[in-house]
């Protein structure tokens, strides 16, 4: 099984590369000209969009082939303030540059909404603000000319005290979007909410993929053995991109939609939930050996706060494991094949 790793955003080893450069609202309305003051939004957008490309080339150059772009490209752009404003025709050329990268080189991009975007929301204001911002997502890929293979991932969101009539929430609110937005949407499980089991079972009916992330099942696993996540729960997250692929009349290759996983190791004892800097490779070999012959193609996010150097110090752990022959081989800088 190969196994292609990514990172989140922002780039340590890349100078100068912001891609979540922003300004608040409370500095947007001291400016007088209102007109300036959106011109100043869309400066520091392009230079997001700069930066994201920047970080895109440097991975190439290194061997990675994953790469999830910040939300924070276009500051202010779900701001109900600023609802008249359309940013899009002014930032046209930098995004369509950023996309043709994607596609030229095969790089995997993709989003995560926050944890704001929640379809199990009881409250319509809350929903309104949800399709708001998947809409923002959406139309940058839209804007970037990258097709559905390209997406935003999300949780199904809180239980608000049912988690049963949450699920079933989720299922109409979201089932009620426009097919351009529900047609990009992955769903992963929570750390503290819907686990692995009960986020399958909302996206075997709402019809799209599932992205695991270990850490999470690690710290709410719903009781649930390694055998059946090995045995059932992982099976069944293959079948809904094997059926996603179909939809797309893709395959499970690098220029397909192979599945994907996310991975982090926890801050601390104390914070088991937060993310660490770096990634323990311990429980993530014990993953993709586990997983190992189910899939020819898996992709890795790491969700570490070190980034890029995270991944850079993981790639270096799978070398010694190379050269002690433990099973792995390494097919470049961000590339392992499990053996």
């Amino acid at each position: 099984m190969i196994v292609r790793f990514g990172f989140v955003a922002m780039s340590l080893l890349v100078e100068n590369a912001s891609s979540s450069r922003t300004m608040t609202y409370k500095n947007f309305s001291k400016l007088e000209d209102r007109e300036a003051a959106l011109r100043k939004l869309e400066r520091i957008a392009e230079e997001n969009l700069h930066s994201a490309l920047r970080i895109m080339r440097n991975n190439r150059y290194a061997g990675i082939h994953v790469y999830r772009f910040s939300s924070k490209i276009i500051p202010l752009a779900t701001h109900d303030a600023l609802a008249d404003w359309d940013p899009y025709s002014a930032l046209a050329p930098s995004f369509a540059e950023v996309g043709a990268y994607a596609r030229e080189t095969g790089m995997r991009v993709s989003f995560h909404p926050d944890h704001f975007c929640v379809f199990s929301t009881p409250r319509p204001e809350v929903l309104r603000s949800s399709v708001r911002d998947m809409e923002y997502h959406v139309r940058m890929l839209e804007e970037m000319g990258l097709d559905e293979k390209y997406k935003c991932n999300i949780h199904v969101g809180g239980a608000y005290g049912d988690k049963p009539v949450s699920a079933e929430r989720f299922i109409a609110q979201f089932g009620a979007q426009a097919a351009r937005l529900r047609g990009r949407v992955t769903l992963e499980n929570d750390d503290k909410t819907f686990n692995v089991r009960e986020t399958l079972d909302i996206a075997e009916k709402v019809g799209n993929p599932v992205v695991l992330d270990i850490h999470h099942h690690a710290v709410n696993d719903g009781g649930e053995t390694k055998e059946a996540l090995y045995g059932e729960l992982w099976p069944r997250i293959v079948a809904t991109w094997n059926r996603e692929q179909r939809r797309l009349g893709l395959d499970g290759g690098p220029s397909g939609l192979p599945p994907k996983i996310h991975v982090s190791s926890p801050k601390s004892l104390s914070d088991p939930r937060g993310h660490a800097d770096f990634v323990e490779p311990g429980p993530l070999l014990e993953f993709l050996r586990g997983a190992n012959g189910s899939v020819e193609l898996l992709d890795c996010m790491m969700e570490s706060k070190a980034k890029d150097q995270a991944l850079v110090t993981l790639m270096e752990h799978f070398r010694r494991l190379e050269a002690a022959g433990e099973g792995i081989r390494v097919l470049d800088g961000g590339t392992i094949e499990v053996l």
